[in-house]
């Protein structure tokens, strides 16, 4: 069994509460800290602030053993061999990374620390943060030999957070100390020698029979730093890519799941995050390419394409509303049925979700808004205010009834398996507009909806019947007086969104 390392974990948020209960699975003493004392009450008392697969599995089984939760940091200080930075690093309206609470952090730690510590920025935050953190231990009185400063940042996905963690595509450390780098191999080595998957415990021993172990990168701390925000900024350009392909793809009347299914057979692309739909979201990729690209720009870099991303995913979201709108002739008094809240399926978490942008521009239009969310209803109430004509339903069929149309906006696996039947007999029109793509064209035309979904051609239910048999490459029926009034607004969407 490899060597238990003792852990303390600032900050008990979405990565903080992750990285505590999965370190303690891999067998290390871990205290996650946090000074919101009601939530730390809580997580004593079994409660999960957050909507996370495998999650409350794992704090039911290490709480009060291999996890402790506290809000005294100096008490979580004290005995820690490394120490997790996990707070959060908000967007500031420049652009830049609110790194304030960084720095608030820091300097706790100073005022608790003795003997020689690791400290690990865990939070996204830009290069040279590490240098800032060693400062404000230095101006607190630490001696530069009592503490390294380390960079491992995490590549969670919200709804595979735990899976990501434990059985990771990559470890990436970032430290100028071999002492330093020295504590984080001991830390991830059930992983990287794949001891951790041969127990017979093991969350993911049975699912995920692994033939090599996730390959530890060892870099600089500031190469590390750079990781993050460099394959976020990837990640959401890709998406932006493909968004953009889909538009073209509604002008030209083709199939983007054909496009995008021939760019990602190409292995220098791949078909991951190749799905078009209404955008990105969550608290990653929004604030990383925003934080990445105006430190850029602070050291002198022009990065002119990451401004591209951001004003194509936000004028997916608008395209979007024009495309309901295409669909209802007029919006105001519209009753619309709302599925999804959170950005994306698996999660709670709505922090800038297209779905919320979507649902606020539709309100504010006039539209009746009744919504349903597995996991984020709550969450949108606290954030939406209070309005008439905004209703939240108990299930996807709640939702739909009566309504003139039935929007996706949120990729749930139960969404894509409801009773289209059921469905269409709810709806005052049987309109579907689905901002995830998650309906086979065929299969809606054989339900008779009026379906659109993003960048694939339009199925009009009067006309269903003649447009699909001519096969698979279909054209918007120019009979249909929908058909009409969305070719035009197809044939803008690709230039607008450039």
């Amino acid at each position: 069994m490899p060597q238990q390392v003792k852990v303390t974990i600032i900050g008990s948020g979405y990565v903080g509460l992750v990285a505590a209960a999965c370190f303690a699975e891999l067998g290390h003493q871990v205290c996650c800290v946090d000074k919101d004392t009601q939530k730390i009450d809580g997580l004593r008392a079994g409660q999960i602030p957050i909507h996370e697969a495998s999650l409350p599995e794992l704090l039911n089984r290490h709480r009060g053993t291999n996890l402790t939760f506290t809000h005294d940091i100096r008490e979580a200080t004290r005995e820690a061999d490394v120490i997790f930075v996990a707070v959060g690093t908000p967007q500031s309206s420049s652009g830049s990374a609110d790194l304030s609470y960084i720095d608030a952090v820091a300097s706790e730690i100073a005022r608790s620390v003795s003997g020689y510590k690791v400290i690990v920025e865990k939070s996204t935050v830009p290069v040279f943060t590490s240098d800032w953190i060693g400062r404000v231990l230095m101006r607190n009185g630490v001696p530069r030999s009592g503490f390294d400063v380390a960079s491992n940042p995490e590549f969670l996905r919200e709804g595979t957070a735990v899976n990501d963690f434990l059985v990771p595509d990559r470890i990436v450390v970032g430290g100028d100390s071999e002492r330093a780098i020295e504590w984080l191999r001991r830390l991830y080595e059930p992983l990287t020698s794949g001891e951790y998957y041969s127990r017979p415990n093991a969350l993911f021993s049975a699912q995920h029979r692994i033939k090599h172990a996730p390959p530890l990168l060892i870099t600089s701390t500031k190469a590390a730093e750079l990781i993050k925000h460099a394959s976020n900024a990837f990640l959401a350009m890709k998406i932006s890519f493909i968004n953009n392909v889909a538009n073209v793809c509604e002008a030209a009347g083709a199939d983007v799941d054909e496009v995008a299914a021939g760019m990602g057979l190409d292995a220098r692309i791949g078909s991951r995050f190749l799905t078009p739909g209404i955008g990105y979201g969550g608290s990653c990729f929004p604030k990383d390419v925003a934080a990445f690209r105006y430190v850029s720009e602070q050291l002198g870099v022009n990065f002119d394409l990451l401004r591209e991303v951001e004003a194509v995913n936000q004028k997916q979201q608008e395209n979007f509303v024009r495309k309901v709108a295409s669909a209802l002739w007029t919006l105001r008094g519209k009753r619309i049925g709302v599925l999804g809240l959170a950005f994306k399926g698996g999660t709670d978490d709505i922090r800038d979700s297209p779905a919320i942008s979507i649902v606020q521009s539709l309100l504010q239009k006039g539209c009746e808004i009744t919504a349903f969310d597995p996991a984020a209803s709550e969450r949108a109430r606290q954030m939406l205010p209070p309005a008439s004509n905004m209703r939240y339903a108990a299930d996807a069929y709640a939702a739909a009834e009566n309504a003139d149309a039935l929007m996706i906006l949120t990729d749930w696996d139960v969404f894509a398996s409801l009773d289209l039947g059921r469905l269409r007999r709810l709806l005052h029109h049987p309109i579907i507009l689905d901002g995830r793509n998650l309906f086979d064209p065929d299969v809606m035309a054989a339900a008779c909806f009026d379906y659109l979904s993003v960048g694939r051609p339009p199925v009009y239910a009067a006309t269903a019947e003649s447009a699909y048999a001519s096969g698979p490459h279909r054209a918007a029926d120019k009979q249909s007086p929908i058909g009409e009034m969305v070719a035009p607004l197809v044939l803008q969407s690709g230039p607008s969104s450039r």
